[in-house]
């Protein structure tokens, strides 16, 4: 009979040895199994966060590109303008010098007017 109370006892304490570790093992598994999606999820987190800065850095490059175009344009624009004044300088400067010869020449006509008149007048 003891014995038989010893043999129920081992067989008792093998059938809990072997329910504990089939449950250690599932704990292992679930805890692998934890681990695994918590490391998918940052990783779609991490790779979310490496596709913006890609794109980031695509239209930083195009952004700057497109500064550098403009920055061309706009000194081309600046040397437009600033020929077109020197061109309306020239233009007013001619301008000038034709009332300066127009001045002149009345001037001229006036004076050969009185000298003809003079020379009319004293026969």
């Amino acid at each position: 009979m003891l014995s038989s109370l010893v043999k129920e006892h081992q067989t008792k304490q093998a059938h809990r040895k072997e329910k504990q570790e089939q449950k250690r093992k599932e704990a292992v598994a679930a805890a692998n199994s934890l681990t695994q999606a918590l490391v998918d999820h940052l990783n779609v987190g991490v790779a979310q966060a490496y596709l913006n800065q890609k794109r980031l850095d695509a239209e930083a490059k195009q952004l700057h590109h497109s500064a550098t175009n403009f920055a061309k344009q706009t000194q081309q624009w600046v040397n437009l303008v600033e020929s077109f004044s020197g061109a309306l300088k020239e233009i007013g400067d001619a301008e000038n010098w034709a009332c300066s010869i127009e001045g002149d020449m009345r001037t001229i006509t006036s004076a050969l007017e009185y000298a003809y008149k003079a020379t009319q007048e004293t026969p």
